[in-house]
């Protein structure tokens, strides 16, 4: 007699269980969905408006200026020739070095053409006693002739000879100064003060043979000049912006002319407006204008390129916003402002001369705008931001 087993599963036969376990599973997920069914809800919550820097822009009087690029130039270049033919008996001079006016920079065999002038002067003597002798007969002819003691044909010829005697000395005296000038020339003396470059013969070198011979060449480097080209819409303005004050042509060439160097801060070196071309060249549309300055260290040398500004004008209340600030696209310079409602928007400005790190703007902007002046990768146009106030810094505007 066989006794039946106990069912595992509280009282289920073995045929039963995959029922019950699906029951099971059945009513564990009913339990969870209506669980969860009585969460909350997640929702997406936008993440709060980018912060950015904003500053309104900077009021004060600026100078207005004409800024463009120039060469320089000497006032004085001269080629040290040889004007008389001879032998170079000397070079007297350092190549390269500074020379006062008058200093004697070569010597021309001077002997040869000090003769010459010894010659002359003697000619011009004899020629002179010749004239002498002759007045002495001319009146004694002419005392003759009032006594009725000689004929006129002696006095008329007593006349001749003492015409063609003042006439000989004449050609006499123009024949010494000519051998003294040619003497002169033996001795090469420099014009005026300057720098004299590396001599371009020997000595021993015959010199002056078929035409002149040049030595040298020397510069004046104090004062020196800046020439530059201004354009004909700069032109139009200054010319309005003097109207407007009433400078005459005259007090324009007074203005100062500021120039500075590739590799210096600033505009260091001073002088003023020395020349204004009265016409425009019609191929570039530009004028042609120079300006003087004082060099006595000798710091600028002619033919460098500098940068060049004039001050032509004085304004009130110019705006300025840091340089940084400003972008660029197709349409011109911009700006990035936050309006009333914290929304960023595109401003096309004009934009004017630098003054530091800040750059003037002609117009465009507004003194109450809030400008965007950092953070300007999160200043999206059309979109909100966080504005945080600023003051641009008046250490920025140092010139």
């Amino acid at each position: 007699m066989k006794l039946a087993r106990p069912s595992a599963c509280c009282g289920l036969h073995d045929g039963e269980r995959p029922a019950a376990t699906l029951l099971l599973r059945v009513a564990f997920l009913l339990f969870a969905f209506v669980g969860l069914s009585g969460c909350e809800q997640n929702t997406f919550v936008p993440p709060p408006p980018p912060k950015v820097e904003v500053a309104t822009p900077v009021q004060r009087s600026i100078t207005r200026f004409l800024e463009t690029t120039g060469t320089t130039a000497p006032v004085k270049s001269v080629d040290l020739v040889a004007r008389v033919q001879g032998f170079l008996q000397s070079i007297d001079y350092q190549d390269g070095t500074f020379v006062k006016q008058g200093t004697t920079l070569f010597t021309i065999e001077p002997e040869t053409y000090k003769l010459k002038l010894e010659q002359a002067k003697a000619a011009e003597a004899g020629a002179q006693a010749t004239l002498k002798q002759a007045e002495t007969d001319y009146r004694r002819q002419v005392d003759l002739v009032q006594r009725q003691a000689v004929s006129q044909a002696t006095l008329d010829s007593s006349t001749a000879t003492r015409d063609n005697a003042q006439a000989s000395l004449q050609q006499a005296q123009a024949n010494t100064q000519i051998a003294e000038v040619n003497y002169g020339y033996t001795n090469v003396a420099a014009p005026f003060d300057g720098i004299v470059s590396a001599h371009l013969v020997s000595v021993g070198e015959l010199v002056g043979v078929s035409s002149p011979t040049q030595l040298a060449t020397i510069v004046q480097l104090d004062p020196i000049w800046v020439n530059f080209n201004v354009n004909e819409q700069d032109v139009l303005r200054i010319r309005e912006d003097a109207r407007r004050r009433g400078l005459t042509v005259n007090e324009i060439r007074q203005l100062p002319v500021e120039v500075g160097l590739q590799t210096e801060t600033g505009y260091p070196h001073k002088g003023r407006l020395d020349y204004i071309s009265p016409t425009l060249n019609q191929s570039t549309g530009t004028l042609a204008v120079r300006g003087i300055l004082e060099n006595p260290e000798r710091v600028l040398l002619p033919g460098f390129f500098v940068r060049v500004r004039v001050p032509y004008d004085q304004q009130q209340d110019a705006l300025l916003v840091p340089d940084i600030a400003l972008g660029s696209d197709q349409a011109g310079r911009y700006v990035l402002v936050v309006n009333g409602e914290n929304v960023v928007e595109q401003r096309k400005v004009q934009a004017g001369q630098l003054e530091g790190e800040l750059r003037v703007i002609d117009s465009g902007l507004k003194p109450d705008d809030r400008v965007v002046i950092a953070g300007l990768l999160r200043a999206i146009p059309g979109q909100k931001v966080d504005p945080q106030l600023q003051k641009i810094e008046a250490s920025a505007a140092a010139k």
